[in-house]
C-alpha cells in the first residue's frame, strides 16, 4: 500500500479491543487520550485530538501536547449523553519548522534573507482563514519579510510569539494522518453513582400470612428515601408459574398454598407483560412509580429472559424452547442448583428474530408505559452477547436514560464482555472479597486496569440467592464493615433487605451459600418499623455519599499502608481534587485494633492534614507520615473529610 503521509500514529488509548466497543464515562467527564505520535527525520510535527457529539456536524479539537518518547496527550469533556467519536490527527507542520530552522540560523549569526522570503509565502498563505486584526498584522510582516532594508526587523518578527501562535492557530494539515475513529458512550450521572434497596413486595403486607401489593410498597417508600436509597429494586413482580413450582425452601414440589419463586414467569394470568394479580394491575404499578419518583427513588425491575410451563409463550411459540424427543423440555439449570419451575428460552431457534423482537417489546412496554429506566437483568450470561449488543443499543436509540444492571455472577472474561455489549453496571465479585489482600488487589484490577474504562462495579454484600459464607452468622460488626466497605469502594452499591439490616444470616445448611426459609420461595412479614444502630449507621454513609462527589465515582482511589492485615485505609477525591476522603475500616469484629495509617503525601501533596470524622464530628491535625488509629468493634471504620 502506497501512502504518502510521514506521520505515523501508535498505541491510542484509551480504547477498546482495537475500537470494536465504546469506553464509557457520564455527562460531565473527562476523556483522557493519549498516543504516540512521530515521523520521519527532524521536522516539527503538530497533533490534534478531534471529537465531537453524534448530533454534531463539525469537529471539535484540542492540541495535544508532547509528554516523552513521542507521547501526546489531551483532554475533552463529554457533555451530552450519546456517542462521541473521538481519533488522533498528525502533521508535519512546515510553517513551525520554517520558523524554528529560521531562529537557529539567525542565533548561528548567518544571514536569512533567503529564509524571509520563504516565511513571506506561508505567512501569505493563511491570510485568508485569519480574522480581521491578524490580517493586518500578518499583511505588514509579508510586507517586512520581502524588504532588504527591514531586515533586521524582519528577523524580529520572524522569532515572535505572536506570529507562531497564528501558525499554530491556522496550519496547513499537508499530508496529514489520522487514527481510526473510537467512540465513548456516555450516560447519565446515575450510571455511575447509585445506592440500591430491594425487597420483595409480596412481603409488604402490614398483616401477617397476607400477600402484599404494590399499594403496601407505597407505604414503605418514606422509609427507603429516608435510608438514602435512590434505587428501588424488585424481583420480578409477574404472574408465577404454577407447573413445576418450587415449595419453601426450593422443595421440588409445591404445597397448597405456597407461592413459587418470582423467577418462575408466567401463567394463565399471563406473562412478562402483566403483573402478579395479588400484587396489583398496572396501574397501581405505575402509581407505585410515580409516588417513587416523587421521593426521589427510581424503580428497577427485573428483566428475567425466562419462562415457566405455563406461560404463554411456552403454548404461542413452542419454536422459542428446546424440545427433547420425548417431547419435555430441559428445564433450567446452575449445577447444583436445578429450576424446574423455569424453562430456558432458546436463541438459536429459526424463529429468533421474532423472539428478539418480542424480547425488546417487553423492555419498551415497561419503559414507554410505566416509566421504567432501570432494569437488573437476570443471568445475562447464559444468554447470546450479541442479543445484549442489539437490545441495549435499540433502546437506548430512543430512550438514552434507561440503565441496565447486569446479574452475572461468572468467569471474568464472561463479565467483561457483557458490559462491553452495553451493560452500564456490573455485579462483582465484592461479595467473596474479604481480605485485606483480596480487597485491595480486586479494587486495583477495577479501577487501575483497562476495565476502569468500561466495567462500572455495583458492590452487593448479599442478594436472595446469595448468603455469602463472610455474613452467615455475623455479627452487627461485620455487617457495618460490608456496608461501609461496600459503599465507599465502589460508587454503586446495593443491598437486599430487610435480610441484611435486620442480620438475618442463617443458611439453608452447612456449606451452602443460601438462607434458610429463603424468601424466594416464601411471603414474609417483616416489622418494617424496627429500626436499630446498623440502620442507623447505613442511613449516615448513604447521606455522606451524597454530600461528597469523592464518593461518586469508583477510579480515583489510592491505598494506604497500614501496620495491621485487618486494617484497610485509602484515600478518593473527584476529579479536581477539590473534595478529597479517607476511609479507614477495621476487618475485625470482636476486637479492637490499634495500628498506623501511612498519609501518602506524595501522592496527595499536603501535611498536615486536617481531617474531621464524619460519623463522629470529631476533628484532627495529622502532620506525621505514619498516625496512629484505634478502631473498635462497635464502630469499626473512620470516614474523614481531608481539608
Amino acid at each position: 500500500m502506497r501512502n504518502q503521509t510521514r506521520i505515523i500514529i501508535e498505541n491510542v488509548k484509551p480504547q477498546l479491543d482495537n475500537g470494536a466497543f465504546a469506553i464509557k464515562r457520564i455527562v460531565g467527564q473527562y476523556i483522557h487520550v493519549t498516543a504516540d505520535v512521530f515521523g520521519d527525520g527532524h521536522d516539527l510535527i503538530e497533533v490534534a485530538l478531534k471529537y465531537k457529539h453524534e448530533s454534531d456536524k463539525n469537529w471539535s479539537e484540542v492540541r495535544m501536547k508532547p509528554t516523552q518518547n513521542d507521547g501526546y496527550e489531551a483532554t475533552f469533556q463529554v457533555e451530552k449523553q450519546g456517542f462521541y467519536t473521538y481519533q488522533i490527527e498528525g502533521w508535519v507542520d512546515y510553517a513551525l519548522n520554517w520558523q524554528h530552522g529560521t531562529e537557529r540560523k539567525i542565533h548561528d549569526s548567518q544571514h536569512v534573507k533567503s529564509e524571509l522570503l520563504e516565511g513571506a509565502e506561508y505567512v501569505k498563505a493563511i491570510q485568508k482563514q485569519a480574522t480581521k486584526e491578524e490580517k493586518v498584522y500578518l499583511k505588514e510582516v509579508e510586507k517586512i519579510f520581502k524588504s532588504e532594508k527591514d531586515y533586521h526587523e524582519a528577523i524580529q518578527h520572524a522569532m515572535s510569539p505572536e506570529l507562531t501562535a497564528i501558525f499554530k492557530k491556522y496550519p496547513e494539515r499537508f499530508l496529514a494522518n489520522t487514527s481510526a475513529e473510537l467512540q465513548a458512550y456516555v450516560d447519565r450521572k446515575k450510571a455511575l453513582f447509585s445506592t440500591w434497596y430491594e425487597f420483595f413486595p409480596r412481603s409488604a403486607s402490614r398483616e401477617p400470612g397476607k400477600h402484599g401489593t404494590f399499594k403496601d410498597c407505597e407505604r414503605l417508600l418514606p422509609r427507603v428515601a429516608e435510608m438514602g436509597f435512590d434505587t428501588l429494586y424488585f424481583p420480578p413482580i409477574h404472574p408465577i408459574g404454577e407447573v413445576n413450582r418450587k415449595g419453601k425452601n426450593n422443595a421440588t414440589n409445591a404445597e397448597p398454598g405456597d407461592v413459587g419463586s418470582p423467577w418462575g414467569i408466567g401463567s394463565q394470568y399471563g406473562g412478562h407483560k402483566a403483573t402478579h394479580p395479588d400484587l396489583g394491575t398496572i396501574d397501581d404499578f405505575k402509581a407505585l412509580v410515580q409516588a417513587a419518583k416523587a421521593l426521589g427513588i427510581e424503580v428497577a425491575m427485573d428483566y428475567a429472559l425466562q419462562a415457566a410451563p405455563d406461560h404463554p409463550w411456552v403454548k404461542e411459540h413452542k419454536e422459542w424452547f428446546k424440545w427433547r424427543p420425548d417431547g419435555t423440555v430441559q428445564y433450567a439449570e446452575n449445577p447444583p442448583k436445578k429450576y424446574q419451575d423455569i424453562q430456558p428460552i432458546y436463541f438459536e431457534s429459526a424463529d429468533w428474530e421474532n423472539l428478539w423482537n418480542e424480547l425488546l417489546s417487553t423492555a419498551l412496554f415497561w419503559i414507554e408505559e410505566c416509566d421504567i429506566k432501570v432494569f437488573r437483568v437476570d443471568n445475562p450470561h447464559t444468554k447470546p452477547f450479541y442479543f445484549w449488543g442489539w437490545l441495549i443499543s435499540e433502546i437506548k436509540k430512543k430512550h438514552p436514560d434507561v440503565l441496565f444492571l447486569s446479574e452475572a455472577f461468572t468467569r471474568p472474561k464472561i463479565m467483561n464482555e457483557l458490559a462491553k455489549q452495553g451493560f452500564t453496571q456490573s455485579y462483582t465479585y465484592f461479595t467473596w472479597r474479604n481480605t485485606k489482600q483480596e480487597l485491595q488487589q480486586y479494587v486495583e484490577e477495577l479501577t487501575q486496569t483497562e476495565q476502569k474504562e468500561f466495567y462500572r462495579p455495583n458492590f452487593w454484600p448479599n442478594t436472595p440467592d446469595i448468603n455469602p459464607f463472610g455474613l452467615q452468622f455475623a455479627n452487627e460488626s461485620k455487617h457495618l464493615q460490608r456496608y461501609f466497605l461496600a459503599a465507599t469502594l465502589s460508587s454503586s452499591v446495593g443491598i437486599y433487605g430487610p435480610v441484611f439490616e435486620y442480620m438475618v444470616s442463617t443458611p439453608m445448611a452447612a456449606g451452602k451459600e443460601e438462607y434458610l426459609n429463603s424468601e424466594k420461595y416464601e411471603v414474609y412479614h417483616w416489622d418494617w418499623n424496627h429500626k436499630n444502630k446498623l440502620i442507623m449507621l447505613i442511613t449516615r454513609l448513604n447521606f455522606l455519599r451524597r454530600a461528597h462527589e469523592s464518593l461518586q465515582q469508583t477510579n480515583n482511589i489510592i491505598f494506604c499502608d497500614t501496620g495491621s492485615d485487618s486494617v484497610m485505609a485509602y484515600i478518593k477525591y473527584n476529579d479536581n481534587f477539590s473534595d478529597r476522603t479517607l476511609m479507614i475500616v477495621s476487618l475485625n469484629d470482636q476486637f479492637p485494633i490499634q495500628t498506623s495509617v501511612r498519609i501518602p503525601i506524595e501522592k496527595i501533596g499536603s501535611n498536615p492534614l486536617q481531617l474531621t470524622d464524619q460519623i463522629t464530628g470529631n476533628t484532627y491535625w495529622w502532620d506525621k507520615e505514619w498516625n496512629f488509629v484505634e478502631l473498635k468493634p462497635e464502630l469499626p471504620f473512620h470516614l474523614f473529610k481531608i481539608a
